[in-house]
């Protein structure tokens, strides 16, 4: 049982795909195979259950990560105290964003803190935004970048970073879904509407459904910003997603803005940790950043 493998398996307890955390750790798919095989011979219990559609964490394997979370952090810690070059700031960042976050905030946000401190480690996780404020709050992140929920729980600490406006997405192109929008007053009730699972965009669909009055039409359930912009463009629905999204979606070619009946307040995007840990070095060094450059 080694950092690397510990690494491999925190990894994997976060995407829950071989193949994804594989190409991400730099590993090949057999490598990260075998190294969990040999960890849970080594564990003495079964981590992972996998069939050929999904993985998810045994009861054994969410202990083993909470064991696995702490050693991390105590051997980065210990190389800290043992480095004779004080000065500098070392351990792990981890953080937690969508992939459009990731191409259109993350970078600003990173360039002066990496320039402060090169030799902190950078993870970087992506997925469905809805999910950030939960995974810093079940310390899967160290910070995540998030939508401002209309209650942020009590152990959480917020910055602002931006104001991203929300829009209403259709396809571009010839399709049952365009030919409604053909009709003189747009048919909002017989509209398919595609839906955020949870989190702060369903809120804001289902506030606006409530001002038009409407009994909505829904045509699914999906869970990310970017899956939704894809579904849209494929002609399946219409919704209402970041604008930021659509900028930075291969297919925004595919998708066009319509005029809302009804203000949409947009969402406040900030950097979220838990007040708890911010007098953790490496955390309170990019909130302190962060602070700086508001």
């Amino acid at each position: 049982m080694d950092i690397r493998t510990i690494k491999l398996y925190l990894h994997l307890s976060n995407s829950l795909h071989f193949a994804r955390t594989a190409q991400q750790m730099h590993v090949s798919p057999s490598t990260l195979s075998r190294a969990m095989q040999r960890l849970e011979e080594e564990v003495g219990a079964k981590l992972f259950e996998r069939d050929n559609r999904s993985v998810t964490l045994t009861n054994a394997g969410i202990e083993y990560r909470h064991f696995a979370e702490q050693t991390l952090d105590n051997w980065s810690k210990l190389k800290h105290r043992l480095d004779p070059k004080q000065d500098l700031l070392r351990g792990r960042l981890n953080i937690y964003c969508s992939v459009t976050a990731a191409y259109s905030h993350l970078p600003a946000l990173l360039d002066r803190f990496r320039n402060e401190h090169p030799m902190v480690e950078i993870a970087l996780t992506t997925g469905d935004a809805a999910n950030a404020v939960e995974m810093v709050r079940q310390n899967r992140a160290d910070i995540s970048i998030a939508a401002k929920p209309e209650s942020l729980p009590e152990s959480l600490h917020f910055i602002k970073i931006d104001n991203v406006p929300l829009v209403i997405i259709a396809p571009t192109f010839k399709c049952a879904v365009q030919e409604l929008l053909t009709e003189p007053y747009i048919p909002w009730d017989r509209l398919p509407f595609i839906l955020p699972e949870h989190g702060p965009g369903r809120l804001r669909i289902e506030n606006w459904f409530k001002q038009l009055g409407l009994n909505a039409n829904v045509y699914a359930q999906v869970s990310g910003q970017e899956a939704i912009a894809s579904m849209v463009a494929l002609g399946c629905g219409v919704s209402i997603t970041p604008e930021v999204v659509i900028q930075n979606s291969p297919v925004k070619d595919r998708i066009q803005q319509l005029a809302s009946p009804v203000a949409i307040p947009p969402f406040e995007l900030g950097c979220c940790s838990k007040k708890s840990r911010e007098d953790e070095p490496v955390i309170a060094a990019f909130v302190k950043e962060l602070n700086e450059v508001k």
